[in-house]
């Protein structure tokens, strides 16, 4: 399938400065978010799924897995190729899956620069992006996706909103483990492995393996990053979303998920029926999680502080 051509409407030059610590520079489909000079992440907008790859610390360290983007990382693993930095889809709408199958592909149709700013002890960059959901070149989903990015001190957090809408008749997310807000970790972060020293904790202190499936404000892998830092990564859950709080794909190797679709495959007994969600053509679903990146420990990430400002509006 042939991806459209990709208008990129940025309302400053493609390589302007937003801020005093803060670029954004267009190439190609791609959007580089430049913290004092650095790469921070990429928005991809050439691939099937679109994500956000690298994040890097403030040290410069990788906290996504570099797979598959390159290759022979020691000690990363090679799976689950479709894992690609952090990244939202899902695996089962009408049907089609949108997590795993290559006919399925989210399209960027238009990235564009929404504002910038600085505050007293931060930075701040905004775009947005058009993108159409389509399964065998056919359109299912209209989504307009907003990024957030804030920098301040040693915590870097991402706010990502998604307003979604049928494209042609109605839209049913099914319930499947296989989605939907989702970043792979690096391998120094995993719980299992050569060089995991990782562990989870989710926001009612459940830990490490038992926090599959179990619903939670936010969830948190912490742990060394490869030069043995300290770090942080969560994503929180915001108390309007669909079902809060959300069930979470949290597995032992590095995947985190919010996924509030998967009643029956997370196996969660107190809740009847099944997680099938309908969006009526003409309806509209607005989700919205924050992703935090703090260079320190658990304790000092302060993520119930983060999920109280955030589901404040701050």
């Amino acid at each position: 399938m042939r991806i459209p051509k990709l208008t990129l409407a940025l309302s400053l030059l493609s390589a302007a400065s937003l801020s005093a610590g803060i670029t954004l520079k267009e190439e190609g489909r791609n959007l580089k978010v430049m913290v004092d000079g650095k790469l921070f992440t990429e928005f991809h907008g050439e691939t099937r799924v679109p994500c956000l790859y690298p994040l890097m610390s403030p040290s410069g360290t990788h906290l996504t897995r570099q797979h598959p983007f390159v290759e022979g990382v020691p000690g990363e693993k090679s799976d689950h190729p479709h894992h690609t930095g952090f990244w939202f889809t899902h695996g089962n709408v009408n049907g089609h899956d949108f997590w795993h199958k290559d006919d399925c592909r989210i399209v960027t149709r238009n990235v564009a620069v929404v504002a910038a700013g600085k505050g007293q002890d931060s930075e701040t960059a905004s775009f947005t992006a058009e993108l159409s959901w389509e399964a065998d070149g056919k359109p299912v989903l209209a989504e307009q996706r907003r990024y957030d990015i804030v920098t301040a001190g040693r915590t870097r957090t991402i706010d990502v909103t998604s307003r979604m809408k049928p494209a042609k008749g109605n839209v049913t997310f099914g319930d499947t483990k296989e989605g939907s807000f989702a970043i792979r970790t690096a391998p120094s972060l995993r719980l299992v492995g050569a060089v995991a020293k990782g562990k989870i904790t989710n926001s009612e202190g459940v830990k490490d393996n038992d926090a599959w499936g179990k619903r939670a404000r936010w969830v948190a892998y912490h742990g060394p990053d490869s030069k043995g830092t300290p770090q942080v990564i969560a994503i929180l859950d915001h108390n309007r979303n669909l079902r809060h709080p959300t069930w979470w794909h949290a597995r032992n190797y590095g995947l985190l998920t919010a996924n509030p679709f998967g009643i029956r495959a997370f196996r969660d007994q107190s809740v009847k029926g099944s997680g099938n969600h309908e969006l009526k053509q003409g309806e509209s679903l607005v989700q919205r999680y924050r992703l935090i990146l703090h260079e320190g420990t658990l304790d000092t990430a302060k993520v119930e502080e983060h999920w109280q400002a955030f589901t404040a509006g701050k």
